[in-house]
């Protein structure tokens, strides 16, 4: 079984505690649901990382609250690029999968799309392979 990466952005509305968990919450349920496979159980680790306008709340708050007590979490700081994009939420999920790479869904949504374009259509929804 190999460890895989899932990659995964969105923005949220406000630096408010609030507006970065609701995000998040949905940034998680979308890549569960691109992934089907996917289950707590194995998930190695998960990686969130917010800009640097982002700073009332922790991402990784809203995935504990919602069942992954057992997947280790961490949370940092974007590097602050010019002209990079606001309020982003970033995540990179560790998951012990048979699938291949070329099987992983990333998930950018909303004004994310933007970080990865050639992982998503013009519609904002999921690139087929």
């Amino acid at each position: 079984m190999a460890v895989r990466g899932i990659r995964g952005a969105i923005v949220a509305s406000a630096d408010q505690p609030d507006a970065i968990l609701s995000a998040t919450r949905k940034l998680i349920d979308e890549i569960m649901r691109a992934n089907p496979a996917l289950t707590a159980e194995e998930i190695a680790s998960a990686f969130f990382t917010t800009t640097q306008d982002l700073t009332s709340a922790y991402p990784a708050q809203a995935v504990r609250e919602s069942g992954w007590r057992e997947v280790p979490l961490l949370c940092g700081q974007e590097i602050p690029v010019p002209e990079g994009l606001q309020h982003c939420i970033r995540v990179l999920i560790h998951w012990n999968t048979d699938l291949t790479q070329a099987e992983i869904r990333h998930v950018y949504l909303g004004r994310a799309r933007k970080l990865r374009p050639d992982l998503t259509d013009l519609e904002g929804g999921e690139k087929q392979p």
